[in-house]
């Protein structure tokens, strides 16, 4: 096997036949002086578990702020399903949000709220009208998913953490998205709940045909949920492979993340 090298992209044979349900191109976000991200690019295929890793700081967060349009990039093109997304109206980013869903890294639960309410929130915040019979069944069906049926009219204060951010996930999952954006899944959680929080993710995959974006620093997230994994190093696309290409790569940017 050849050496990753620094900004060589390497695709998997199987993405190339693939539909792109996210690309970024050229996306360059800065503050002031501190450039975040510099000519970043990412592909994101259908049915794809695609890991971006890297360190704190390093523009993980930003780039999915820019995904979902919370921020506007100083350059560059994200298209979302064929629609670039700096060019949305406030109307057409609240339609694309219904087909990606986001699960917050602080899982974003209104505490005031009990778990039916929580995930009901999001069909009500997009004018989505179901009758509530319907609504009863979606809330049980999305529970049922992250196995906490039981949970339904509990308050997320009852819950534990890993317990939040399946119940975060499930009100993700009650619009049915094609693709969700993780951010930092794991973070906060002790190994045996971040796995099981990887294996969850893994399962919404298959279950639903979803695409998925997981924006990480977790080694284990990385190498146990992944189909394919981006290096996000020094604001740019910096190398990209299965885990174990990036992991027999001698770049030392890259070789910092395994050794």
């Amino acid at each position: 096997m050849r050496d990753l090298t620094a900004h060589e992209l390497i695709l998997n044979p199987m993405t190339q036949t693939r539909e792109p349900v996210i690309e970024i191109v050229g996306l360059c976000k800065a503050f002031g002086d501190n450039v975040v991200l510099d000519h970043f690019d990412l592909t994101l295929y259908r049915g794809e578990n695609l890991v971006v890793l890297g360190k704190s700081g390093s523009g993980k967060s930003v780039l999915i702020k820019c995904i979902i349009g919370l921020l506007r990039p100083d350059a560059g093109t994200i298209q979302v399903f064929g629609d670039n997304v700096p060019d949305m109206s406030y109307a057409e980013l609240d339609e694309m949000r219904v087909r990606v869903g986001f699960l917050f890294q602080s899982n974003a639960l209104y505490d005031s709220m009990t778990v039916r309410e929580n995930l009901e929130f999001p069909l009500r915040r997009h004018w989505i009208k179901t009758p509530q019979k319907e609504v009863d069944a979606l809330v049980m069906e999305v529970l049922e998913s992250v196995g906490l049926e039981h949970t339904v009219d509990m308050m997320p204060v009852e819950l534990s953490g890993g317990m939040r951010k399946r119940i975060a996930l499930a009100r993700t999952l009650i619009l049915k998205p094609a693709i969700i954006l993780y951010d930092e899944p794991t973070t906060g959680l002790d190994p045996i709940t971040g796995m099981e929080i990887i294996d969850l993710i893994k399962q919404v995959q298959t279950q639903y045909k979803t695409s998925s974006l997981v924006i990480s620093h977790d080694m284990k997230l990385a190498q146990a949920a992944s189909e394919r994994i981006i290096m996000l190093i020094d604001g740019k696309c910096y190398g990209s492979g299965s885990f174990e290409e990036l992991k027999a790569s001698r770049d030392p940017k890259i070789r910092a993340f395994f050794d």
